[in-house]
């Protein structure tokens, strides 16, 4: 299939959220071939303030670009007390997917850009509400309001838990287990659940490519299934975490045909392979058999 032809990832099928250098052109375009689900040209942290007009100037054919390759394209701008504005002018015109916020402390904060990017679309003939919304939650004010947050605008597909900022903002010490922040990725995901939308757990910020495949299979146990990255490498090795495997698929399919069976014999109690088999656990496999089977009808077109 050629390239422009490639389908667009839904959101609910989006593993890897790839932060990539604004300003740097070389590995924005390397970029596309990482295979990351979603792609976000980074305008804040890892483009110096310098280099942020150079890299405005990049964002339509990138975007255009990553979407050939069945990318969701997205722009992280600046707080829109600082260059946000500007940011967000320069990257409309290249009609991005997504819009991430940083530092984002409470609903108004989303609402502001909400109401900003509403005007761009009007501006330049975006359909209105097109354009989604991707909040990042770096602080604890942030932590204990990400329900609000997620749940101020409907353009809002997602929040992502930033790692660096928060532990900061928490005193936290940073070490490659990453269990500093365990409460923290917990209770993001529970908010982010409760309002319904996909909770894009922090990066691992380490090369240690055993490390960042840990860490996503501990934040796949507690319910997530997206993870942010800011190396390329990373993102292939997140896409298998957060893939229903074949193990994964075997696993839930003698779980659902076991419970079907014993309800079928009118039996009381389920086991298998000495767990008890309840409700919750056959409603979990279900949902992995129809996660697994929504990958493969996306892979064959």
């Amino acid at each position: 299939m050629p390239a422009e032809a490639r389908a667009i990832r839904p959101f609910s099928l989006c593993r890897s959220w790839m932060f990539v250098p604004g300003a740097d052109e070389a590995l924005l375009k390397q970029a596309a071939s990482c295979g990351a689900d979603v792609l976000i040209q980074e305008l804040e942290d890892f483009t110096p303030p310098e280099r942020r007009e150079a890299a405005r100037l990049l964002a339509k054919d990138i975007y255009d670009a990553w979407r050939g390759v069945g990318a969701i394209a997205a722009v992280r701008i600046n707080p829109l007390s600082g260059d946000g504005h500007d940011d967000l002018a320069a990257a409309m015109e290249g009609r991005p997917d997504v819009v991430a916020l940083p530092k984002v402390r409470h609903a108004g904060h989303i609402l502001e850009l909400d109401e900003a990017v509403s005007e761009h679309e009007n501006r330049l003939g975006i359909a209105a509400g097109r354009t989604k919304l991707l909040p990042n939650v770096e602080s604890a004010e942030g932590l204990v309001n990400t329900l609000a947050i997620a749940t101020a605008s409907e353009r809002v597909i997602g929040c992502l838990l930033a790692s660096e900022d928060l532990a900061a903002d928490l005193g936290a010490e940073r070490l490659p287990d990453c269990c500093e922040l365990d409460y923290a990725r917990q209770r993001f995901l529970i908010e982010c659940r409760a309002a319904d939308i996909i909770a894009v757990d922090c990066p691992f910020t380490w090369a240690d490519t055993d490390g960042v495949v840990a860490d996503a299979k501990r934040a796949r146990r507690w319910g997530y299934r997206a993870k942010s990255a800011v190396s390329l490498g990373h993102a292939p090795l997140i896409n298998t975490v957060f893939t229903p495997g074949s193990e994964d698929v075997d696993a839930a399919e003698r779980i659902v045909a076991t419970f079907e069976a014993a309800k079928a014999a009118e039996s009381a109690n389920v086991e298998l392979e000495g767990s008890l088999l309840e409700v919750p656990t056959y409603t979990a496999a279900k949902r992995l058999l129809e996660r697994a089977a929504a990958f493969r009808k996306f892979e064959t077109g």
